[in-house]
């Protein structure tokens, strides 16, 4: 758990730095950031959707994602728990909930191949190099992130602790499951989503991202399925 633990350390540091830039921004130029920092995230999210193999488990993937999430009301529900922080801490005049810089920040944190091969190797080897080579990018990542989202990047920080400690900790479990091709599909994905992402921090859509997280464990379910109903098949007819 130390690479998991310095990871979380440094989006902390990071993301309180960018808080205390954040104040001396003004407001056009802080649009201008958020417009520079979806261009960039889409760049992000694109080269990651150049990993998936099989266009048909992403389109499984997302679409069964979406109606999953959207029927439990995922996005609503983050919305509802970050509530009493925005009443806290979020400012009149600020665009950007909380919940909006929670969700966009989790996502970059904790969605892509670094964050589960480094999990799995830490959990089972004990060797936590890729988490915290991670731990560094993520630390100029949550610095620019917060200086446009706010708070939630913060929060963020959470994230990276539950999620990343629960692969390392279950890593003897899951490690048959993620194969590199599994690996390769929830990152695509996961890249969709940060597309998503994106757009939203340009002003091009209002989509509700977290409503698309459960395609991001489908994926990697979906890809190991396949070929045991295509063997299944082969041997029925």
């Amino acid at each position: 758990m130390l690479g998991v633990i310095v990871n979380v350390i440094t989006v902390i540091i990071g993301s309180s730095v960018g808080l205390l830039f954040k104040k001396g921004i003004p407001e056009k130029v802080s649009r201008a950031a958020m417009i520079g920092l979806g261009a960039c995230t889409l760049y992000i999210g694109i080269s990651g959707s150049l990993c998936g193999e099989n266009v048909l488990i992403l389109i499984a993937a997302v679409v069964l994602g979406a109606i999953i999430g959207t029927l439990i009301g995922i996005d609503d529900a983050i919305t509802q728990l970050a509530k009493k922080a925005e009443q806290r801490f979020r400012k009149k005049d600020e665009t950007v909930s909380i919940a909006e810089g929670f969700v966009a920040a989790t996502l970059l944190f904790c969605v892509g191949s670094m964050t589960v091969t480094g999990s799995l190797q830490a959990g089972l080897t004990g060797d936590n190099s890729i988490i915290i080579t991670k731990a560094t990018l993520d630390l100029v990542s949550s610095m620019m992130l917060a200086s446009s989202l706010g708070i939630g990047v913060l929060l963020a920080s959470a994230s990276v602790f539950v999620i990343q400690g629960s692969l390392v900790l279950l890593a003897r479990l899951i490690a048959p499951m993620m194969s590199a091709g599994a690996t390769n599909e929830m990152t695509c994905a996961g890249s969709i989503l940060i597309i998503m992402i994106g757009t939203n921090l340009m002003g091009i859509t209002k989509i509700k991202v977290a409503d698309f997280l459960p395609a991001i464990l489908l994926a990697p379910i979906i890809y190991n399925i396949v070929p045991l109903v295509s063997k299944l098949w082969n041997m029925i007819f």
